[in-house]
């Protein structure tokens, strides 16, 4: 039983990931202008994420990808902000991105504080 739970539990970290994801793209194509509802809601998935998709083992591989992530995207924004077609969606696009991945790092990194904070 204990396993059928925790595989539950895995399905829904990943539904998690895809649905915050499509959101993010989603919703920097239809609505280029960042609302406080969509924030909240990738919010919410990124901490689900975090929280469910992301064991002991990918925790370094994990808040890696997200650092550098975030780091790159900001001179992403950059060169996609002139490109005239690409302007509004793209720059919009990477911000919900790391609206969506922040929470989750945040999460992952209180998790790899917890863990060495357990080994001393």
């Amino acid at each position: 039983m204990a396993k059928k739970n925790r595989d539950s539990w895995a399905r829904v970290g990943a539904w998690s990931f895809l649905a915050g994801l499509v959101i993010a793209v989603g919703a920097g194509i239809l609505y280029p202008e960042t609302s406080s509802g969509t924030v909240f809601i990738l919010g919410i998935l990124g901490i689900l994420v975090g929280i469910l998709n992301i064991g002991d083992r990918e925790i370094i591989q994990f808040l890696v990808a997200a650092l550098t992530f975030m780091v790159a995207s900001t001179s992403l924004l950059g060169v996609f902000a002139v490109v005239p077609t690409l302007g509004p969606y793209v720059p919009a696009i990477l911000n919900n991105i790391v609206v969506f991945v922040g929470p989750g790092a945040a999460v992952v990194a209180l998790k790899a504080l917890y863990n060495v904070s357990q080994e001393y």
